[in-house]
């Protein structure tokens, strides 16, 4: 039976997928295999966002990327997914929502 994608999920459901990507997370940091930890890690993040209201982040709006010193200016959001600028780059990115926070 193929996996539920994020967006099928239940709440119930999104809080039991992160709590196992996060165990899955710490055995391959401890292991060393940081690879394996980053693939984790992201699917973490993409869960948490499935969480979270896309309304409540503003195109416009500056925000801090969790984890990081840098900031993203949002241009636009598409799903769970804000689109923008990594500290004022040309560059087009996005990043899940769950990354942002209020500064």
């Amino acid at each position: 039976m193929p996996e539920k994608r994020f967006s099928e999920m239940t709440e119930h459901e999104l809080r039991t997928a992160i709590s196992n990507f996060n165990e899955k997370a710490k055995k391959a940091e401890q292991m060393g295999m940081s690879n394996e930890f980053a693939v984790y890690e992201r699917k973490m993040l993409m869960a948490q966002s499935y969480l979270l209201d896309p309304a409540d982040y503003k195109s416009g709006e500056i925000y801090s990327l969790k984890g990081s010193t840098s900031s993203f200016q949002v241009d636009y959001l598409n799903g769970y997914f804000a689109w923008g600028y990594r500290d004022g780059a040309k560059g087009l990115e996005a990043v899940p929502i769950s990354l942002l926070e209020r500064k």
